[in-house]
């Protein structure tokens, strides 16, 4: 009976989800509330409209129109933000680059998207050179006289052009390449909403939130904050560049309350020291579990810990770990506990491990198996490779490659990426649980372990570890560590002291390590 064609969907009662409502509502709802701060200038939410404003008919200016790809290649500043809705109100797909691409990979993205147009930082356009993609590149500074000045001018109607379908592509986001050609993740207007949402109820942001981009918003649209921060009309405090100062000072001046980054970024401002925030700062970390070093650091400090996991094929975060400000135990206890990656949050449609036979795991805690999810946060698929779409969704659920165990209060635990299980004489050996244990040295700021060749194991963990500032841990010390918290295969045959490889980020580019361990197996 629920069937009848008066019930179904019309213009008075259906219109497609898109993250361009976020903007339009908190321009008519507070205008005038702080919506941006760069530098010494802020803007308002009326302020801020005009700049989308004057982008969005810049572009079509320059004949951008429906389904044509607007590439993107700025830090986190004031146009980087309003390029996630000057490109999607005039139908456009929005594909944002990591500023610290190689010539080579940069060629390859906008080749492989199609890019009718780059916009870029000031002296820039030169890495597209040999491209074919024209780069457009903006002023230095506010009424600079020089570049793309979007902060003035004449204000065009913003004339938004909702999509047709919340099923139409929004961003183009291109995976890291550590394994690899990146590969196109498509993403949809209906995602985005969702996962954005998602993530305002996750963090609790708020009309008076101060949100501080230390994420870059090339990496998944900044975990979808973008337009997270906007729907909930709190403050977007951009970032040059991330270094621990000036994120101390922003956080004093503009009263952050929210911000996220990889653990790499905490330890830089643990080790900058100085005063404690006066106020708690809420903190999205991703990638590496943070140790009880870190944990007890920050917290001294003023700043409350979540630890999320996500992809890129999934707009950024799906699970949540929030113990909360008052988590019980001592910090060895509660460094542990938000080991675990959590719980998904509202939007997203499913998080399981399954094992090889595709059911789930039992909830055991030690039980492997393979993150899979599902729902409106998953990507469409990627662009231009359907043999690619279809080995990830195989058996109706995206295939995250990630390994991992389920608790039984159905939290997960991620144990491995299944390329980075090391096979020592038949024994499997998780990179992840080794480096793990180096992260638990006070003296280790990044650890990363690979497999090495080796004649008679067929294969031995290698460790790469970079040391905090002034430390003189050699590799005696850490054997000697590893010794009190390993077992004998487990432990790393090889320590290697420098710098990690990693990508904008944070992530450690663990195939150049892996090459290094090669090569110098071989020697």
């Amino acid at each position: 009976m629920f069937d009848d064609p008066h019930l179904a969907p019309r213009a008075a009662n259906f219109r497609p989800l898109t993250p361009i409502d976020f903007l339009t509502r908190s321009l008519e709802q507070h205008p005038d509330r702080p919506a941006v701060a760069w530098r010494e200038h802020r803007w308002s939410y009326a302020e801020f409209g005009a700049i989308v404003a004057r982008m969005a008919g810049w572009l079509r200016d320059q004949g951008i129109g429906p389904g044509d790809v607007v590439s993107v290649m700025l830090s986190n500043r004031p146009e980087m933000l309003a390029a996630h809705f000057a490109a999607p109100a005039i139908g456009a797909v929005l594909n944002t680059l990591n500023t610290r691409l190689a010539p080579d990979d940069l060629h390859y993205i906008v080749t492989h998207a199609g890019a009718r147009i780059v916009l870029c930082e000031p002296g820039a356009a030169g890495a597209l050179d040999g491209s074919g993609i024209a780069g457009a590149e903006l002023c230095r500074e506010p009424g600079a006289g020089e570049g793309l000045d979007f902060f003035s001018g004449p204000v065009p109607p913003l004339d938004i052009r909702m999509p047709a379908s919340e099923t139409q592509a929004i961003a183009l986001n291109y995976t890291s390449g550590t394994t690899g050609r990146p590969k196109g993740v498509v993403l949809t207007h209906r995602g985005a909403t969702m996962n954005a949402l998602g993530n305002v109820l996750a963090l609790g942001l708020t009309r008076i939130s101060s949100y501080l981009w230390t994420l870059p918003m090339f990496h998944c649209n900044g975990w979808c904050h973008t337009w997270a921060v906007t729907a909930a009309g709190g403050m977007h405090v951009c970032l040059d560049k991330v270094e621990p100062a000036p994120i101390l000072d922003l956080i004093a001046r503009h009263e952050v309350s929210h911000m996220c980054c990889a653990p790499v970024v905490l330890y830089m401002i643990l080790d900058h020291g100085g005063p404690a925030a006066a106020h708690p700062v809420l903190v999205v970390t991703g990638g590496a579990a943070p140790t009880p070093t870190l944990l007890e650091g920050m917290e001294a400090r003023g700043f409350e810990l979540i630890h999320a996991y996500g992809m890129t094929e999934c707009y950024g975060p799906s699970t949540f770990n929030d113990p909360g400000p008052a988590a019980p135990g001592s910090v060895e206890e509660r460094a542990a506990g938000l080991s675990r990656q959590g719980l998904r949050h509202l939007t997203v449609g499913g998080v399981r491990v399954v094992g090889e036979d595709g059911r789930d795991v039992p909830a055991d805690g030690e039980s492997i198996g393979e993150i899979t999810m599902s729902g409106n946060t998953v990507m469409a698929g990627y662009y231009r490779d359907p043999e690619a779409s279809e080995a990830v969704f195989s058996g109706g659920a995206l295939h995250s490659g990630d390994l991992a165990v389920m608790h039984a209060d159905g939290q997960i635990e991620i144990r491995d990426r299944m390329k980075d299980v090391i096979i020592s004489g038949g024994e499997n050996i998780s990179s992840l649980e080794v480096e793990t244990v180096l992260h638990r040295h006070p003296e280790v700021l990044l650890a990363a372990v690979v497999a090495a060749p080796d004649p008679k194991w067929g294969e031995t963990p290698c460790a790469f570890v970079e040391i905090r500032s002034g430390s003189a841990l050699d590799a005696t010390g850490l054997e000697a560590f590893c010794k009190e918290h390993l077992t004998g295969f487990k432990r790393p045959r090889r320590f290697v002291f420098g710098v990690l490889p990693r990508t904008a980020t944070g992530k450690i580019q663990k195939f150049a390590l892996r090459q290094r361990a090669r090569d110098e197996a071989s020697s």
